[in-house]
């Protein structure tokens, strides 16, 4: 029994690392403070500007400490506007550095797991390579993106022989994997259809933040509009389907009551404050602009319902956006207008409506049915978020679960 509690010594392969927001972070730091001996091997930090941070830089920072985690830094090319060939070099170049300083690394010492946090790119995953070259080090990846098929839907890629490589890569990747990480069970369908994985696959799902799970609403965030609050937080993005929300908005606009409250930032941005523009939905429709994780709780906490939205895609079907655990850390309702896992998990929990992927008719009268219901009624739909969300998604649980994986 005592066997099994030893530490372990491990290493996280991780593009994106603190002081980027990314769930490594809270990997690394809740198994170091069990007392795992952990290293993380990642890049220099310049994810979402394209920047990078300050106090980084390709002679700076490159070894660090960090809640008890050591942290090794290779050189990258950053991200810069995010157009395809600049990701394509960053991607690449996190890619060959970091096996460099693998390699060197394992020629040191060596470690008693890999686990390869793979978020797209899944070119993360060749660091680890190394050490199982060099070491038979067990690895195991984490998928949270599959591959070709992020690159197909996310990436508007349709070159067969591109897409085709990256298929042959992923299924490589797979064969040398001790353990597949799953955060959605619907990913287990692509992956046991490029090879037998299935004794290999285990379910790994996302958790919420600690500091939206536990945070405290004090946070100052701009005063928001008074009414019945609808909440949609995080990347504003083509995946999101703004357009489809925002139709739902104007559907609504006679609903004066109705405040539509957008948090975040990215590529559809100009595309919303156009919309408001253009269709005079100031009054119904706030978009306040990108904050830090920490003022999460403080705006969740304003919020009445939770939104969570994606395209009508087949691979968003197999996809749970991590947004949904942290709506349901906070307790609130939550309508989603999506297919697949997610909207069923919602329907499973009873903490909300889901709609059908691009339904704007559809996401527009669940809005409005939600406003007009008791406040108990939503009350109640809160705390079942909150307890599907303990017995599911804690942070301390995952990781209870995947100790149990890394010693099996």
């Amino acid at each position: 029994m005592e066997q099994a509690r030893m530490p372990m010594k491990i290493l996280i392969v991780a593009q994106g690392y603190y002081p980027e927001n990314f769930k490594s972070n809270d990997l690394s730091f809740e198994l170091s403070r069990r007392g795992h001996d952990v290293t993380v091997l990642t890049g220099l930090p310049n994810y979402p500007e394209g920047e990078i941070y300050p106090g980084y830089g390709f002679f700076k920072n490159l070894n660090q400490e960090i809640n008890g985690v050591r942290v090794i830094r290779s050189w990258l090319l950053p991200r810069g506007k995010g157009g395809g060939f600049r990701l394509f070099l960053n991607y690449y170049s996190f890619a060959f550095f970091a096996s460099i300083r693998a390699f060197f690394l394992g020629t040191r010492e060596r470690f008693d797991a890999v686990i390869v946090h793979a978020p797209s790119p899944i070119m993360q995953f060749y660091p680890a390579w190394v050490l199982k070259w060099l070491h038979k080090t067990p690895v195991y990846f984490w998928i949270m993106d599959l591959w070709p098929e992020s690159l197909e839907v996310a990436g508007g890629i349709k070159n067969k022989w591109v897409l085709g490589y990256y298929e042959n890569l992923a299924t490589k990747f797979y064969k040398n994997s001790e353990k597949i990480l799953i955060t959605s069970r619907g990913f287990e369908r692509s992956i046991r259809a490029k090879g037998d994985f299935s004794d290999k696959i285990e379910y790994f799902p996302n958790w919420a933040e600690d500091s939206i799970a536990g945070g405290t609403a004090d946070y100052p965030i701009p005063d928001l509009p008074e009414g019945f609050r609808i909440m949609f937080a995080g990347n504003v993005g083509e995946a999101q389907d703004l357009d489809a929300v925002m139709r739902a908005a104007l559907e609504l606009r006679n609903e004066r009551h109705i405040k539509w409250i957008i948090v975040g930032d990215g590529r559809k941005m100009p595309f919303v404050k156009e919309f408001i523009e253009q269709h005079g939905l100031h009054e119904t429709v706030r978009a306040v602009g990108r904050f830090p994780v920490e003022a999460m709780a403080t705006f969740f906490n304003a919020a009445d319902v939770m939104l969570v939205s994606l395209k009508d895609n087949p691979l968003f079907t197999l996809t749970v956006p991590a947004r949904i655990q942290a709506y349901m850390s906070a307790g609130k309702p939550i309508v989603v207008m999506l297919n697949g896992e997610g909207a069923d998990i919602i329907n499973e929990a009873g903490n909300g409506i889901s709609v059908p992927a691009g339904d704007f008719h559809a996401l527009a009268a669940a809005v409005q049915k939600l406003s007009k219901l008791a406040p108990d009624t939503l009350t109640q739909m809160g705390k079942n978020s909150r307890k599907y969300f303990e017995d599911h998604f804690t942070l301390s649980g995952c990781i209870d679960e995947l100790e149990k994986i890394l010693r099996t």
